[in-house]
């Protein structure tokens, strides 16, 4: 049976002291019978794991990383430094990332592949606007989406968490029926399991607006796993319940 996990974005969000008291009130929650990690911004990084450092519980990431190793890439963050700071996960893909910074299919599977080199787990985001669901192509452009991933990482795409993020859900307060995320989670499942006989035990997450009230009717659907919090996961009564909800 696939582990529940529960992993928080904050995105550009947070001061130390806000942090400082989210953690506290998260690791006061704890422990969860879910997998828990919070993906916090670079520079609040280094303090994340040190808060987090004797917590077997509560893993921490980054929300993003550079695909290439080192060089003059002014501004970028690299998979090696990520891992220096003990992350365990790295969001690549993400649809803000993708719709502001113009990121390619291609370029989000390198992301994973470098990602993958430096033993991190790269949450890989997939997922479709409002114009491309009304125009029933959601099927099309979550799979291609996809199939930039499983063709470049090989072998190893069973080594990485699939996020399936419907961008028209994302903030707006609008959430997939469980009906609707399922769909789209099968479709994913069927997809990786032509890929890899490790399917079964990938875990696929959902993200959008996802909150306390309606975490634990998601997270029962058979192919989801568990979930990707953007707003909830910055107050910790919510992010715990959710976690909770993953139980």
């Amino acid at each position: 049976m696939r582990r529940k996990l529960v992993v928080g974005n904050w995105k550009m969000n947070g001061n130390r002291r806000a942090n400082a008291e989210l953690l506290a009130g998260i690791e006061e929650a704890g422990p969860f019978v879910a997998d828990v990690a919070v993906c916090a911004p670079f520079p609040y990084l280094s303090e994340v794991a040190l808060s987090l450092q004797g917590d077997k519980h509560i893993g921490w990431g980054g929300q993003d990383c550079s695909s290439h190793e080192a060089g003059a890439y002014t501004g970028e963050v690299s998979a090696a430094m990520l891992a220096e700071f003990g992350c365990k996960y790295v969001i690549v893909g993400h649809s803000e990332r993708r719709a502001y910074h113009a990121e390619s299919d291609q370029l989000v599977a390198d992301k994973a592949k470098i990602a993958l080199a430096h033993k991190l787990i790269p949450i890989v985001c997939v997922g479709e606007t409002l114009d491309e669901r009304e125009a029933n192509r959601t099927d099309k452009v979550v799979k291609r989406q996809m199939s930039a991933v499983i063709h470049t990482l090989g072998h190893c795409i069973s080594q990485i968490v699939v996020a399936y993020e419907p961008v028209w859900a994302i903030g707006t307060g609008k959430t997939a029926t469980p009906e609707q995320a399922q769909a789209v989670h099968g479709l994913l499942r069927t997809q990786l399991h032509a890929a890899t006989p490790k399917s079964g035990e990938m875990q696929i997450l959902y993200g959008g607006s996802v909150r306390p009230d309606n975490a634990a009717v998601l997270f029962s659907q058979p192919d989801i796993d568990g979930g990707l919090i953007g707003g909830a996961s910055l107050k910790a009564a919510d992010f715990t319940a959710i976690c909770r909800a993953a139980a």
